[in-house]
């Protein structure tokens, strides 16, 4: 979980294409992040990939696939 240093971070996601298993929790908490493509059924990216940590930890939290993770930025 997030420390207060932490709160201000910016996390990069990484979405498994593979993993995701099209339930659209991602797109419902973070609609300018994800969208649930209509055609293949999986999330996919349609904005900026990074997010504060405490929204990054929520929507890795939430997504039932495991498909998103947190790739600490460089």
């Amino acid at each position: 979980m997030s420390t207060e240093a932490d709160v201000n971070d910016t996390v990069l996601l990484t979405l498994d294409s593979e993993a995701c298993i099209g339930v659209g929790q991602c797109e419902l908490l973070e609609p300018t992040v994800f969208r649930l493509d209509d055609d293949e059924n999986i999330s996919v990216f349609v904005g900026e990939r990074d997010l504060l940590r405490p929204r990054a930890e929520i929507v890795v939290d939430k997504c039932p696939s495991g498909a998103i993770q947190i790739a600490e930025k460089t």
